[in-house]
Parts: structure tokens; sequence; C-alpha cells
């Protein structure tokens, strides 16, 4: 399958990037027979560091992935040193060099094999390479592919430090209306339907698509499927930020706890489809990481994306990150690597198991803490995030005193959750640039059920339920 040439949609420091003269000599470095004085590259013999030993628990996790190893048959032992002994490792003496820009290949390859198993990418003509987490890929998203003055569009709602990076790059933006379940597609279809701006339409699709970042919304299978078929009627490119997308989750039973145990064809079929596992035509974009499913600070991510456009982003690494860290590559390529992919979906449906049990959690927290009268909450079916919404109009003070201004009841609320000594977000602080207001008189909070203990989650939101009765005067 030919995947469709996007070449028109990249920006002009995009194209004007040639390959670094020095980069294509590496590929002759640690070649037998080469004698390699071409780089300067110091020996790794003056690497302080002989050997890194790292102490994980092991698959099949039964004891769950918080527990800690009480025996060695609980444990998996990552040892590497500078020189190559397993197939799987990554030697200290290469991870450690300079080179590689699209990342050392035994990790690679293992991210290759685990997105052929997830995703099932229709088109033969994709690949990936390694970055610093997806804040780093999506800035580098929007060099390779906007000038300044380009727009790009973002769901109305948007993770904070996105829209930064966005308004930083002098880029504009054009929020798409969402619901509860994400994009609207009819709508991003009427946005470009009656494109009225003297700039050009949109070349990028920004979207949080699971377990979106603020709204904790989720796209369908059936929604996804629309928004593909809008991107190749009207020729963007998807930028698909996945952070998020191993926590699903089962549907919220009240009263529910733990979910029922899962084989991993189980697990695989209940994902829900990825923009990538739709894209015949090569015009996603995908960034992956590890930080919500290993540990933020690994810094290490991954974009999917057609070859021919990967090639600018490597031009680009080549002079700007470089690499990820030779540390985090070695580790994690050691780990993943002992697990194995089956392992490594053990872990998964590990993590998802222990999400569940937060999200159920939450929501018979909310059930029990909330004034009903003035909140509604819907469950999440993925991320870490949950939003409490609020009639604005039922507060006493909403026609007088804060002159029929919802965000001033919000500012109250949040103030007065601050002294009840319980912190949620408030909504408007993720709020896109040109958001259209649709008159409606609904607020909503931003919670994670990620950060805390489950007995101080239910602290905090019995707080916050008592800051909204005294607001409200309940």
């Amino acid at each position: 399958m030919t995947v469709k040439d996007l070449s028109h949609h990249l920006s002009n420091e995009s194209k004007g990037r040639q390959p670094s003269a020095l980069k294509t000599a590496f590929k002759y470095f640690g070649q037998e027979n080469m004698v390699f004085l071409g780089g300067g590259l110091p020996l790794s013999d003056y690497f302080p560091w002989d050997k890194i030993t790292a102490h994980s628990p092991a698959p099949p996790f039964s004891n769950g992935i918080g527990a800690k190893p009480t025996n060695e048959k609980d444990t998996t032992v990552t040892e590497v040193g500078k020189v190559k002994e397993l197939d799987y490792d990554v030697p200290l003496g290469r991870s450690l060099q300079y080179g590689h820009t699209e990342g050392q290949v035994e990790l690679t390859d293992f991210l290759k094999t685990h997105t052929e198993i997830i995703h099932k990418i229709p088109n033969k003509e994709w690949d990936l390479v390694l970055s610093v987490g997806n804040t780093q890929s999506w800035e580098a998203t929007l060099r390779t592919f906007c000038n300044p003055d380009d727009t790009v569009v973002v769901e109305e709602y948007s993770f904070s430090s996105a829209i930064e990076t966005v308004r930083a790059l002098g880029i504009s933006m054009a929020p798409v209306e969402m619901d509860d379940e994400g994009i609207i597609p009819e709508k991003l279809d009427q946005l470009f339907n009656e494109w009225d701006s003297p700039k050009p339409k949109p070349k990028l699709l920004y979207t949080i698509s699971t377990g979106q970042n603020p709204t904790g919304s989720s796209l369908s299978n059936e929604r996804r499927e629309a928004i593909y078929k809008i991107a190749s009627k009207h020729d963007f490119i998807i930028v698909e930020d996945e952070p998020y997308y191993f926590l699903q989750m089962a549907d919220y039973e009240k009263g529910a706890s733990e979910p029922p145990a899962v084989t991993h064809e189980q697990f695989l079929a209940g994902l829900v489809k990825s923009f990538s596992s739709l894209d015949v035509e090569g015009r996603v974009v995908r960034l992956d990481s590890f930080s919500k499913v290993l540990a933020p600070g690994t810094r290490l991510g991954w974009i999917v994306a057609q070859k021919k456009l990967l090639e600018r982003f490597i031009r680009l690494h080549e002079v700007s990150i470089q690499t990820p860290s030779g540390f985090s590559q070695t580790l994690v390529a050691g780990l993943l690597g002992r697990w194995g992919q089956d392992g490594y979906l053990d872990w998964l449906i590990g993590l998802r198991k222990e999400y569940t049990i937060k999200r159920n959690f939450t929501m018979n927290s909310l059930l029990k803490h909330m004034p009903k009268d003035v909140v509604a909450f819907e469950p999440p079916m993925a991320g870490m995030f949950f939003i409490v919404k609020i009639d604005a109009s039922k507060h006493p003070k909403f026609a007088t005193e804060f002159g029929k201004d919802p965000i001033k009841v919000e500012t109250a609320i949040y103030e007065k959750s601050l002294e009840q000594g319980c912190l949620l977000i408030p909504g408007s602080w993720f709020k896109s640039p040109n958001f259209k207001e649709h008159g409606s008189t609904e607020i909503f909070f931003r919670g994670t059920y990620a950060a805390v203990a489950l007995e101080k989650l239910d602290l905090g939101l019995s707080r916050f339920g008592k800051a909204i009765e005294l607001e409200f005067g309940l």
C-alpha cells in the first residue's frame, strides 16, 4: 500500500534541514574492520560506569504491580555492563556514546514489535524514532509541520503545556467543540467547511484522544473512524498524543472495586482503536511515552509516523536533543528485553487493574460526598483524570453579585476548597485560545486519582464536597 505524499505540509524550517554530514559517518562506527577516527567520541574506557544494576518486579506480577518482590522468582534483575552480552541489552559503551539519533536499535526493535501487536498499522511505510517524552515530541511535530502564523486545530479544553508549546512558536489555534465523549466529528467537519480566515486551513489536528487531559473523555471507535475520514477529506494530519492509551478501563458499575482478570487476548481486544490502526494514508503522527506506564523520569517516548515524514524529525533531533538519555535507554531496553512482549503486556494489564480500582473508588467516593443538586460527573473510561461538573446558575449569588458569570462561581469554589484543604484544578485553566463560549452555566474542576493513596483521595473529595456545600449554602 502506498501512503499519501504529505511533504507539502512540511514547514519551511523542516524543508530547509540538511542531513548532518558528521552524522552520516556514524554508520561506520563500531564496524569490525573500520578504524574510526572521524568523530569526537571519547573512549568508553573513560566512562566512570562499568555496570548498572536495577531490581524490578517480575511477570506475571501475581501480587500486583506495586508489590515489592519477596524472593528471586518475583524479581527481574537488569544488569548491563560496557560490553554487549545479551541480544536485547544496550551496552553502556554504546548507549553513553554519541550517535544513534533514532534510538538504540534494541529498544526501537522492541517498540516496533509492540506497535505491530497493539496497532497493526495498515500501511507498511511506517517507522518510529525515540524522543524525550510527548511534550518534546509535540514541539518537534509543530516545528516539522508549521510555520509561524499557521493554525492547528486543538480540543476546546486541552493540556496547558501543549497549548503553551503552540503559543510560544507563534502558531494560532482553532478549538473544536467537545462533549463527554471528546471531539464532535460534525463540529470538526464544520470548522473546515466554514473556514473563512485569510490564513490557510490548518495542517494539524492535535488530540489527546484516550483519557483526555483535562476532561477524561475518550473517543469511541466510531468517532475515530469519522475523524479519520474528515482528515482525508480536508487533507490534514492527525497528531494523536497518547500517554494514557494503556490506562483504559472497563465500564464502571456502582459499588464495584476490582475488575475481573483478563487474558492477553481479551486485553488487546478491549482496547479502543488508535488512529494509527486506521491509518491507510500515512496521515497520523502518534506520540507515545513511557511516562504514564513506567515512570515520567525515564524521559523516554517515541514518535510513530510514515517514514518519509519521520526522516524530517530525525534531522531536527540531530541538532536538538541528539538522542534520549543513554542510561534510560539501557535500563528500559534491559527491563523490557527480560520481560519480553508477554511480560510487558502483563505489566500493562496490572496497571489497568490498579487504575480501575482507583477510578471505581473515586466514583464511589463522589457519590458519597458530592451534593447531587448542583454536581454531576461521568466515570472516565481511561486515563488518570476525572471532572466534577457544577451548575453555576444554582449559586445564590449567580444572578446578583456574580453578574451571571460562571467563572466567578468557579473562582469562589476554588478559594473555598483551598480553605477546606483540597485542591482540584478549575476547568477554565484548560480553555484553548479562541475558545467559543456556548452560553452554558456549567463549570468543571479536574481531579486525579493517580497521585494519592485511596484514603487520602476520599478525604480530599469529602473536603471538596464540603466546600461546594458551604459555597452554595446547602
